[in-house]
């Protein structure tokens, strides 16, 4: 195992293992926070990336980095490896925050306007266009539909949306996914005719087809902006685009891989 992809590894194992030994303090210091957050730290852009959810979601990354990070770094070296790698995960996580502030900013100021304009329809309105799909918004709903003189529901609505959105604000993006669709696509990029053999279904595939229907994938699921989906697809793509950026400018450079 190369001697960059070998470090990666035990430092996001070491990392998780402290996860779990501290608890949620940890996920407050070095995940990922949007900019508006009092969580927020500039070092998060780095640390976010050496940590994870859960024992399935560090397996699969860390698999992941050792399957197509191990290629890498002997084509690239292990300094430029090092370097692509951190990179893909910054641009990955500039590209979710940029996200982020598009979902946010039109998150706040649709609630402003319902601040200034509080009635039934456009709190049932907001709820729509927000995709609010939590039970106890609902009830409200239910509650001034049923009661249409309701005193208490105009501030108990601005209080839940209130609480929502910093609830939305202070969420933590953890994870080395960014860094890892960087070397995926690197890899699609460098072999394209490389075949690899899925699991479900078990078919061969080429590695650029594969590259291609997982970008399309993660595209497509960030479009749909479900309630329930808690997975940053475009930081996946962001991490995708700054590999592609940089594997470009490399070439156009015409330097040599290491």
């Amino acid at each position: 195992m190369p001697v960059v992809v070998k470090n990666l590894i035990i430092i996001n194992v070491l990392v998780f293992l402290l996860q779990n030994v501290l608890g949620p303090k940890v996920d407050d210091y070095l995940a990922l926070h949007y900019w508006a957050s009092p969580l927020f730290k500039w070092w998060q852009l780095f640390t976010h990336m050496f940590t994870h959810g859960s024992v399935m979601h560090i397996f699969f990354n860390m698999f992941a980095l050792w399957m197509f990070g191990s290629i890498l770094e002997n084509v690239f070296g292990p300094r430029k490896f090092l370097m692509f790698y951190l990179i893909c995960g910054l641009g990955a996580a500039a590209c979710h925050l940029s996200v982020l502030a598009i979902q946010f900013n039109n998150f706040h100021s649709a609630f402003l306007y319902y601040q200034e304009h509080p009635s039934f329809v456009e709190y049932a309105q907001f709820l729509k266009k927000g995709n609010v799909t939590e039970p106890v918004f609902g009830k409200i709903l239910s509650l001034w539909n049923d009661t249409p003189d309701c005193g208490d529901c105009v501030q108990a609505s601005i209080r839940l949306i209130n609480e929502k959105y910093m609830a939305m604000i202070n969420e933590a993006t953890v994870g080395a996914s960014g860094a890892v669709f960087g070397l995926l696509f690197a890899f699609g990029y460098l072999f394209p005719n490389t075949e690899l053999m899925l699991l479900f279904p078990p078919i061969p595939i080429k590695a650029k087809w594969f590259v291609t229907g997982y970008a399309a994938l993660e595209l497509f699921m960030g479009l749909q902006n479900s309630a329930t989906d808690n997975i940053a697809h475009f930081a996946h793509l962001g991490g995708m685009l700054f590999a592609f950026i940089l594997l470009r400018f490399w070439n156009s450079k015409r330097t040599h891989w290491q």
